[in-house]
């Protein structure tokens, strides 16, 4: 939670082979699960059906990915079974894309297909798994996601397909088939030697069979199911994990990338604008050695919901440690900071056009031997009055954080997270 003594937050979960309770820790299901295994639905069983599909279809998808696998064509004469996702594959081709629709059961095992779009516009190569114990709702899925509100001028810039394995891999590849699909997906994937051989699969025909299916496919496979039941107003949603099967990040992820990382100073910078110069400068020590990466996301890091606030929106550790290096005057840091702005482009345009001035002027000042006062019109002309201005008071100390007021430790200077909290509790009051 942050608050030690609070403890450890947990929510419990029923370990669906034998009913016993088992209480997860909230750091733990956000670091390694995240969304993965959330659904809703009208009754239990169905909703539980498309949750485990999910864990499915991600759990193969990884797979085939990791191990750069080669999946088996789907006949025509099957693809016929079902006229509206035979039209929908036929409109792709006429719009020339090549169009793949692939058996991602592996042998009959798991209800997953997969369709991939081949673009001859730009080489890309984009790969759509879907999931579901019924054949045709699991194509019906995957041709879904491929397109997943996209017009057909928006399947352009998607990666080529790479023969470096171990690229694909990577966390980074894994992650971003997680997020989009738009990672990278093996040569060999697209090969005419399927590792399997097509199997027409079909698992079940009701919801109850679908969802007995599903369970039992887990279990045989060694693995444990629990699950967490939600109800509110009338409607049923569950959480399922299946350690071994659904995680989304590598358990490593605990140690490295833990969503708790800045827990530690979480509450300084809540209080970034009050912070005295030693205080800043030990918040600087402490980034520079926590090992976070420049470019995540402070929000994200402290547990704020920034809304539409321009500064903390897209705040990253790298600028904060820039700003930390402008309120002690460390020069090191500012010119460090401003460089690594200068090639991160996922920052508020005006600040960084803010920074750029700063740079500019650290310049002009190490190579002139007055205040460089002759060339503020050039300056004013190149970046404009209101980005100098600003630039100049950031370096020299009389304004800092651009100004921005402290957060507060219950976040009460975030009007957006306040309105976040109040609508939880009224949630929870009806």
């Amino acid at each position: 939670s942050g608050t030690p003594e609070r403890g450890i937050c947990a929510i419990p979960y029923v370990r669906m082979r034998d009913e016993e309770v088992v209480h997860f820790p909230v750091n733990v299901i956000g670091n390694l699960y995240v969304s993965n295994g959330m659904s809703a639905g009208n009754t239990p069983a169905e909703a539980r059906t498309q949750a485990l599909s999910e864990i499915f279809e991600r759990h193969i998808k990884f797979r085939i990915i990791n191990e750069g696998l080669c999946l088996p064509d789907v006949p025509e004469a099957v693809i016929a079974r079902y006229p509206g996702i035979a039209a929908g594959i036929a409109g792709l081709r006429a719009a020339g894309f090549g169009i793949l629709v692939k058996d991602a059961s592996l042998g009959g095992k798991y209800p997953v297909m997969n369709v991939t779009l081949l673009n001859p516009r730009d080489q890309g190569c984009y790969s759509s798994f879907g999931a579901h114990p019924r054949f045709e709702i699991a194509l019906e899925r995957a041709l879904t996601e491929l397109l997943q509100g996209r017009a057909l001028d928006a399947l352009d810039g998607f990666p080529e397909p790479g023969f470096d394995l171990e690229e694909i891999a990577s966390a980074p590849n894994i992650e971003i088939h997680f997020v989009d699909s738009s990672g990278i997906v093996s040569w060999n994937f697209l090969g005419t030697e399927p590792d399997f051989e097509f199997v027409d699969w079909n698992f079940g025909t009701t919801t109850a069979e679908d969802y007995a299916w599903s369970v039992d496919a887990i279990h045989g496979a060694g693995h444990d199911i629990y699950v967490a039941d939600f109800k509110h107003l009338g409607v049923y949603a569950c959480r399922i994990l299946v350690p071994g099967m659904s995680e989304i990040y590598p358990i490593d992820e605990l140690e490295w990338e833990n969503n708790s990382v800045a827990n530690d100073i979480r509450e300084d910078i809540l209080h970034l604008p009050d912070l005295d110069d030693d205080e800043c400068g030990d918040l600087l020590d402490t980034l520079n050695d926590s090992g976070i990466a420049d470019e995540r996301l402070v929000a994200a890091l402290i547990g704020l919901a920034p809304g539409d606030d321009p500064f903390w929106l897209d705040l990253r550790v790298g600028e904060l440690k820039t700003l930390l290096g402008l309120a002690i005057g460390d020069d090191d840091a500012i010119a460090e900071g401003c460089e690594w702005i200068r090639h991160f482009e996922q920052i508020n345009a005006d600040r960084r056009r803010v920074y750029r001035c700063i740079e500019g002027l650290m310049k002009l000042y190490d190579a002139e031997a007055d205040d460089g006062s002759r060339y503020d019109s050039a300056l004013e002309t190149l970046y404009g009055t209101v980005t100098l201005h600003r630039a100049a008071a950031l370096l020299d100390g009389e304004e800092r954080f651009f100004g921005v007021p402290a957060l507060g430790l219950n976040l009460e200077g975030s009007d957006m997270h306040q309105r976040l909290l109040a609508g939880y509790g009224k949630l929870h009051r009806n």
